[in-house]
């Protein structure tokens, strides 16, 4: 059952491209790519008042990215200001799918697809996901992070 309509459509989340994510040309080496998406669903999380830390600690759950479909369109550079969107197009009970773009203005520089797993982290086996995800009800607005 999808419940992508009632949670939020999108937020988007800007991040910065410093010398550490580039390579020898300026170019921002792929794999930082995966850390600009996972960074964006980290503070996508955030708007439901939840962290990663509170809910190991609480709730003995976690997150683990089951599948990755990742498109590179084009180059982000050194010092490139980008926009990173998280969009929820399918929740399931114990996982996510999310769509994931990297912009640079109006240009899409990366388009991708995660499935993220909730897992107990103690038996690291699948698990529902918490409810304030299920219910889709958010505590505060995507805050700017760079």
């Amino acid at each position: 059952m999808s419940r992508a309509a009632t949670l939020p459509e999108q937020a988007v989340f800007p991040v910065q491209v410093f010398y550490e994510d580039t390579d020898a040309g300026g170019v921002v080496y792929h794999a930082n790519y995966l850390r600009y998406f996972e960074r964006a669903r980290s503070l996508w999380m955030e708007t439901f008042g939840l962290s990663h830390s509170h809910l190991a600690q609480t709730l003995d759950i976690g997150f683990v990215v089951a599948h990755a479909d990742i498109q590179f369109k084009a180059p982000a550079r050194l010092d490139d200001r980008l926009q990173v969107s998280v969009a929820v197009r399918r929740m399931r009970a114990a996982s996510i799918i999310f769509e994931q773009l990297i912009r640079r203005h109006e240009t899409l520089l990366v388009k991708a697809q995660f499935t993220v797993a909730c897992v107990k982290l103690s038996r690291f086996a699948p698990c529902e996901l918490p409810a304030v995800l299920r219910a889709g009800e958010r505590r505060s607005t995507p805050k700017e992070h760079e």
